[in-house]
């Protein structure tokens, strides 16, 4: 079947991922930094408590939101909720001197940022159909990496050029995260006014109550049908060696001596090359399957990681690392949502969503365990990395379980 472009509203959907993804760059490079210059003392412990209590926010609140969410009219309703109050934050980032108050602020950011990624998710059911799921959710995907970027060099270009142009570090910084929260703003409108909810349940009396009893019936409905279990099982370990590549790439090449502002440089590349690989990883699914594309990505980065393990030792190597996994990372993230798109009840999206971004959120928990014990224990990171490919051969065995959706939507 030829290739159509996307439609109004597929592109209205897509514009919410060039939205979010500036703030998500921001968020994973510029903000710690900024954070460091008003604390006092080490930084580590206190920026991994805000980040956790983040995500038990969301681990508690997205199921029972979710199922809310899922009714007729309550989708977009809720992701403007979620921009408007994370925008707010955004920009309150730029406001708060002591350390405390402004992890305060980016919690309630973090929180509102990250929820709005599961309605905005399921929301892809409703954008287009299951045919033309992995494209436009690939586009999605393509479009952010390339939308991050705009909004990010400029905001890097005025905290590096801050004495030039006379401004303090603060002001800089409010600067950046004014630019960020508009962009993000910008972005959402389209999907608000273009994107209705095609897919619901009924309004219900009672609804938070119901919902929460309803956690545990999902989660046997989850469990009981095999073809949602198994990939759910299946992206759980893929997806967390996925995030631990990301999350260590960093510090495994300045252990390794590689200077800084190659390490930067390199995962900015990342960022242009991800873009067409994820459009053409969304065309190549469309004619090969989506499992089969996600089993060849699974593949890949199992040899990524031997690559990274074996023969990682220069800046030319990371390099290559970088431009590797930029070639998959879009893919394997874009068909992933796509494919549970296809499998999960569209009338129960956001709920099921919740459950599955919650594995995505908490990826990296094995992994960065797997790497921090190996090293640990052998004293060498090289074989810290290594351990990483038992994720992916787990994740591989699984995802052969998982039926064709081309030929079955969720088999039981």
């Amino acid at each position: 079947m030829a290739t159509s472009r996307l439609n109004k509203t597929e592109r209205s959907w897509v514009m919410y991922d060039v939205g979010n993804s500036a703030l998500v760059l921001l968020a994973t490079s510029v903000i710690p930094i900024y954070f460091k210059s008003i604390a006092d003392g080490p930084v580590m412990v206190a920026w991994s408590y805000a980040e956790t209590v983040a995500s038990l926010v969301i681990a508690l609140l997205m199921p029972i939101l979710g199922s809310i969410a899922d009714m007729q009219g309550m989708k977009k309703k809720f992701i403007a909720g979620c921009v408007g109050t994370g925008a707010v934050a955004c920009v309150a980032m730029g406001i708060p001197t002591s350390a405390l108050a402004f992890l305060v602020v980016y919690v309630v950011c973090s929180v509102a940022l990250n929820a709005s990624f599961v309605f905005y998710d399921a929301l892809l059911v409703d954008a287009t159909t299951d045919e033309r799921m992995d494209e436009v959710s690939s586009n999605g995907y393509a479009w952010g990496y390339i939308g991050s970027c705009v909004p990010f060099i400029v905001c890097l270009a005025v905290v590096l050029m801050r004495d030039s142009l006379g401004l303090s570090l603060q002001t800089a910084m409010q600067i950046s995260f004014v630019i960020t929260a508009v962009w993000w703003v910008a972005f959402t409108v389209p999907m608000l006014r273009n994107v209705d909810q095609r897919h619901f349940k009924p309004r219900e009396d009672h609804a938070i109550s119901k919902a929460v009893r309803g956690i545990g019936s999902t989660l046997r409905d989850i469990w009981s049908n095999r073809g949602i279990r198994n990939y759910v099982i299946a992206y759980f370990f893929y997806i967390d060696g996925v995030h631990t590549i990301i999350k260590l790439s960093t510090s495994y090449g300045s252990d390794l001596g590689i200077a800084g502002t190659q390490l930067v440089l390199a995962l900015l590349v990342t960022q242009f090359v991800a873009f067409p690989s994820a459009i053409a990883y969304g065309k190549l699914a469309r004619k090969h399957g989506t499992r089969r594309m996600l089993l060849i990505a699974i593949v890949a980065y199992l040899c990524i990681t031997l690559f990274a393990a074996f023969f990682l030792r220069t800046a030319r190597e990371f390099w290559i690392l970088a431009i590797s996994v930029g070639l998959f990372q879009g893919g394997i993230q874009a068909l992933s949502r796509s494919e549970f798109g296809k499998l999960a009840p569209k009338d129960h999206a956001n709920e099921y969503f919740g459950f599955f971004d919650i594995f995505g959120k908490y990826a990296a928990i094995l992994g960065t365990f797997l790497v921090g014990t190996f090293t640990a224990v052998t004293g060498n990171a090289s074989l810290g990395v290594l351990s990483i490919a038992v994720l992916f051969v787990a994740g591989f065995a699984m995802m052969l379980r998982v039926p064709d959706s081309r030929t079955s939507t969720g088999e039981k």
